[in-house]
C-alpha cells in the first residue's frame, strides 16, 4: 500500500476512515504499516500524567491495569511504572504491539515493573471473576470502536472492572462534525449513556496542560465501580 506520510492530521485521519470503512479490524493495522496514525502523540498523555502524579485520587496501587487500543504502549509504561500495578496492554493492531514491545525493551524499566503487549481483542478478553481489573485507561480507543458497539464497552467495562475499580477515560479528540475521527464521533455524554447505573464519576474536568494539538478538544473523566 502507497501511501504518502506528509499530511496533515486532518488528511491522516480521512486515510484512517477510509482503511476502517474498507476492513474494520485489518484497517488500523494497515494504518499502522502506513504509518497513519494521527492518534499517536509520541509520549505520555499530559492529563493522564496530571492524574497519577497529584495524587487527587486514591487509586490502587496493587492489582491489575488495562489499557485496550494501548498503540505504542507510552501511557501503558507510565501506568505500571507509577501505579505499581501489573497492567496488560492490548491492542487490535499486530504492528502496533510489535512497536510497543520493541519501546518497551528499549527503556529498560526496573523488573519490578510488571507490563505486557499483547495483540488481542478488547470485546474477546476474559471477565471471570480472577481476571477483573482494578483501573482501566481508554484513550482513543471508544473513539475507534463502531458506535453500534459502544452499548457494548459499556457492558464489558462494567463487567472487567472490579467494584471499588476506576475507569479512566480521556476523550479525545472532541471536534465539530465535519472532523470526526479517527473514524468516529464522540462527546463526554456517549460514555454516560453506555455505561448506565453502578458507576460514580469522581473526576470531569478539561485538563489543565495537554499537548498543543489536544487543548480544547480533550476532556478527562473518571469513573470509579459501585
Amino acid at each position: 500500500m502507497s501511501v504518502t506520510q506528509n499530511l496533515s492530521r486532518t488528511e491522516q485521519r480521512e486515510v484512517v476512515r477510509d482503511l476502517v470503512a474498507k476492513d474494520p479490524v485489518r484497517g488500523w493495522d494497515d494504518a499502522w504499516k502506513a504509518n497513519m496514525t494521527p492518534w499517536d502523540d509520541g509520549g505520555v498523555q499530559p492529563p493522564l500524567r496530571d492524574l497519577l502524579s497529584a495524587h487527587e485520587l486514591k487509586l490502587p496501587t496493587s492489582g491489575r491495569a488495562l489499557v485496550p487500543g494501548c498503540g505504542k504502549g507510552y501511557d501503558a509504561h507510565f501506568i505500571a511504572t507509577t501505579t505499581g500495578l501489573d497492567t496488560l496492554a492490548v491492542d487490535i493492531s499486530p504492528t502496533a504491539v510489535r512497536l510497543a514491545k520493541e519501546s518497551l525493551a528499549d527503556l529498560n524499566l526496573p523488573s519490578t515493573v510488571n507490563v505486557k503487549f499483547e495483540h488481542r481483542d478488547f470485546f474477546a478478553l476474559d471477565s471471570s471473576e480472577q481476571e477483573k481489573y482494578d483501573l482501566i485507561y481508554d484513550h482513543t480507543f471508544f473513539i475507534c470502536i463502531p458506535p453500534s458497539r459502544r452499548a457494548e464497552w459499556g457492558q464489558f467495562m462494567s463487567r472487567l472492572i472490579k467494584p471499588g475499580g476506576y475507569l479512566v477515560t480521556l476523550i479525545y479528540p472532541i471536534d465539530p462534525p465535519k472532523d470526526w475521527g479517527p473514524p468516529y464521533y464522540v462527546r463526554p455524554e456517549h460514555y454516560v449513556e453506555v455505561l448506565g447505573d453502578g458507576w460514580e464519576k469522581v473526576v470531569d474536568k478539561v485538563p489543565e496542560v495537554s499537548f498543543e494539538v489536544h487543548k480544547g478538544r480533550d476532556h478527562l473523566v473518571v469513573w470509579k465501580k459501585l
